[in-house]
């Protein structure tokens, strides 16, 4: 079955219900979150670890992770290499600590933060210029945080792991 055969065949089957066309289509958002203070809670401590990024407030990054912290890097990033990272030493030593020794003028921009529930999603860019190939990076990204007590207990990292690796790659 094809999509369009899916589709038209679920329009039929909302029409021959008796369901409006507009009601048929909301029906498939997603839900509104059931606590929308909450939602504002957890994105605005997403902000500010991405505020602490900037600063290279180290404290205050480390405040906003939890002790129990679970860090996943994309697959296929040069620094999945130790995922899971579990607790916070380890994401400053086996992610922040690499990228420091490694990157000049690395940069860390969110453009937009969805949250919903205990989740925020971060979309954004990446850049900074590679120390050893002297090639730069401008890399999209959407980060997936877990929030909890205002604490971040889950990080998961979507990039392009192809475009890391080229920069990170002697010609």
């Amino acid at each position: 079955m094809t999509v369009r055969t899916i589709l038209i065949a679920a329009l039929t089957a909302a029409g021959a219900l008796g369901v409006p066309m507009i009601a048929a289509a909301e029906t498939a958002r997603p839900a509104m979150s059931a606590d929308p203070a909450g939602d504002a809670a957890n994105q605005a401590a997403v902000e500010s670890l991405y505020r602490a990024f900037a600063a290279n407030d180290g404290a205050t990054i480390g405040g906003l992770l939890a002790p129990d912290l679970v860090w996943m890097e994309a697959e296929g990033h040069p620094y999945a290499d130790r995922n899971p990272y579990n607790g916070p030493g380890a994401v400053f030593e086996g992610v922040f600590g690499r990228i420091g020794a490694e990157y000049t003028g690395f940069t860390v921009t969110p453009v937009t933060f969805v949250a919903s529930g205990d989740r925020v999603v971060a979309l954004g860019r990446y850049s900074g210029t590679n120390q050893a190939t002297g090639e730069a990076l401008d890399a999209q990204f959407a980060h997936v945080f877990t929030v909890s007590g205002g604490k971040i207990t889950r990080f998961q990292q979507y990039t392009d792991t192809a475009q890391w690796v080229d920069v990170t790659t002697p010609d």
